[in-house]
């Protein structure tokens, strides 16, 4: 990943190829929840928690426990690579660190279990009315809320800084969706929770968009890496080097074809410089001589 595709970061960097599928584990383990039909089918689907498949008096309750716990350890870790490799600033910094207290809480959420469900038996109800329940049963409405308000927040801010810097295209595309969806559901559960009727239904759907929402996150790593270029083929400042020149190979001289390189010009023995040929024209013409008087007298002498 680049500095522009993170829209702000301060130098350029390669998150490692384990994040994105990480990322991808953390999405499936805080989808935990949908075994409920296989390993706890008695629990109230529509009016029940999601926390309560982890409380203490259910079956497989520290298998809930650990898809959390698994989840948002997977998440902080991700988050540390990106931070480290690209050091986004201003939206994008504020989505990542969301996305650091989201799996904060979430490991919280798995430590501090409740006792029992409440919403599904008559017994726990009283008991937390009368707050005969323990410190980790009541913390645990706590971490619920700021694990559903980080994961909102980083939707958020991360979706402002891939539509804002026009990057990111796998967020851009459909964070807004999920940003939609988690927050209707957010404001509808207060008038649930008032004539307490599908409270159950309503948190399904806000970990399953918060599930979906780190299956986005994962694919926008795997893009990038794809489109990232190979680091043998970056220079030392960091752009790609400039391919030289290649030479042009001279023919090969053809055989009975002398070269068309001119004649050196004749030197002297001395030195003194080439020596000149003088032009034809300049020579004297045997034609062009006067014939003189004494030339028939010579002529014939020469024959006798």
């Amino acid at each position: 990943m680049t500095v522009s595709s993170y829209g702000g970061s301060r130098e350029p960097g390669m998150v490692p190829v384990f994040a994105w599928l990480l990322a991808a584990i953390a999405g499936i383990t805080y989808a935990s929840w949908l075994l409920q039909f296989f390993l706890n089918p008695e629990l109230d689907p529509v009016n029940g928690y999601v926390s309560e498949l982890s409380a203490s008096d259910q079956p497989y309750h520290l298998l809930f426990s650990a898809g959390d716990f698994v989840s948002g350890l997977l998440t902080i870790v991700v988050v540390v690579a990106v931070l480290r490799a690209v050091r986004p600033r201003g939206h994008a910094l504020a989505g990542w660190l969301a996305l650091v207290l989201f799996g904060v809480f979430s490991i919280a959420d798995s430590l501090f279990a409740m006792d029992c469900a409440p919403n599904s038996d008559t017994t726990c109800a009283l008991r937390e009315r009368a707050g005969k329940v323990s410190f980790a049963h009541q913390f645990h409405s706590v971490t619920s809320v700021c694990v559903v308000t980080a994961g909102i927040v980083s939707l958020v801010a991360l979706t402002i800084a891939a539509r804002r810097h026009r990057r990111w295209p796998v967020i851009a595309r459909w964070s807004w969706l999920l940003l939609v969806v988690e927050t209707v559901t957010a404001v509808a559960t207060l008038p649930l929770m008032y004539f307490g009727v599908l409270l159950g239904v309503i948190e399904r759907v806000q970990v399953a968009m918060i599930s979906i929402w780190l299956f986005v996150i994962a694919a926008q790593l795997h893009a990038d890496r794809r489109r990232a270029p190979a680091p043998a083929a970056l220079s030392a400042s960091g752009s790609p080097p400039t391919r030289a020149a290649a030479p042009v190979p001279e023919s090969p001289p053809v055989p009975g074809i002398a070269s068309a390189a001119p004649p050196a010009p004749d030197t002297p023995p001395g030195g003194a410089g080439p020596v000149h040929a003088r032009p034809e024209s300049a020579r004297p013409s045997v034609r062009g001589r006067r014939r003189r008087p004494d030339d028939g007298a010579r002529e014939r002498t020469a024959r006798t």
